[in-house]
């Protein structure tokens, strides 16, 4: 059952969701070669904590740390080691807070220092994907809107769009209902109403559509070993249109970045 929520529910989510943006951008600038994931992961607990909120993935289903940060042909779920980042490198950071009694899911996928064109396509292409979901958020629309938008803008453009995992409803559980897959067909799939409040977050691949999973049990990745991207955003209905509770821009802030013009929504 979907629970929508009420605009003022939807404001204690939207300061959940802020956390993690502020978390990610006081991240972005240390996600640099030589940085070692298990050490950012510890940095982002103590910031969740001294800024009022709780890790959301620590200790969920048994995950171990605060942050999943997934490199290269690693999709997602990825556990941080102690291995540190290279230059060429990419790596999706994905953070959870609980505060307020509300969740916030939020991710980006950062290139460590230069990285090949293709790789920089992939990443650009997977964030427009992601704006190309969220276009369809509103009323009179149905979730497979969302999931058809990001489909057909990615493989249109010759990448593999990972079935297995998708996004989903938020609010006092991390994942509630509906489900929001990354490919569908328009029409289909439950009806978009005021007050939904869902993270939709594009996990695509550079090669094959298909995955498969280390033994760690948790770990997800390319079944060819090629690249992939994910990108993630807080979304909820409001006023019939698409609101998006998280943001990039503390990210663009760090590195001196400007959102690009699909983000305007």
């Amino acid at each position: 059952m979907i629970k929508y929520k009420s605009a003022e529910q939807i404001e204690l989510m939207r300061e959940s969701a802020q956390l993690v943006s502020k978390t990610l951008g006081m991240l972005a600038p240390l996600v640099v070669p030589g940085a070692i994931p298990l050490e950012l992961d510890k940095k982002a607990e103590e910031f969740i904590r001294d800024h009022g909120g709780e890790p959301g993935f620590l200790g969920m289903y048994g995950f171990p740390n605060s942050l999943c940060m997934s490199p290269n042909a690693h999709v997602v779920h990825g556990i941080p080691g102690k291995s540190p980042l290279l230059e060429g490198d990419i790596i999706s950071v994905d953070c959870g807070v609980f505060m307020n009694g509300y969740y916030g899911d939020h991710a980006y996928t950062f290139p460590i220092g230069g990285v090949d064109a293709a790789t920089a396509q992939l990443l650009e292409d997977t964030k427009a994907s992601l704006y190309a979901g969220i276009r369809e958020v509103r009323l009179g629309n149905r979730i497979g809107d969302i999931g058809a938008a990001i489909q057909e803008y990615t493989e249109s453009r010759g990448y593999g769009v990972v079935r297995e995992l998708v996004g989903h409803g938020l609010g006092q559980k991390m994942h509630e209902e509906p489900q929001v897959p990354n490919y569908g067909k328009r029409g289909r799939g439950k009806k978009i109403q005021e007050g939904l409040v869902i993270a939709i977050e594009p996990m695509i691949n550079l090669g094959t559509q298909r995955i498969k999973q280390l033994d760690d049990g948790w770990t997800i990745l390319t079944a060819d070993g090629k690249n992939s991207a994910h990108f993630e955003h807080d979304v909820a209905v409001v006023n019939g249109a698409p609101e998006i509770l998280s943001t990039f821009q503390y990210i663009y802030d760090a590195l001196g970045m400007e959102p690009a013009e699909y983000e305007n929504l």
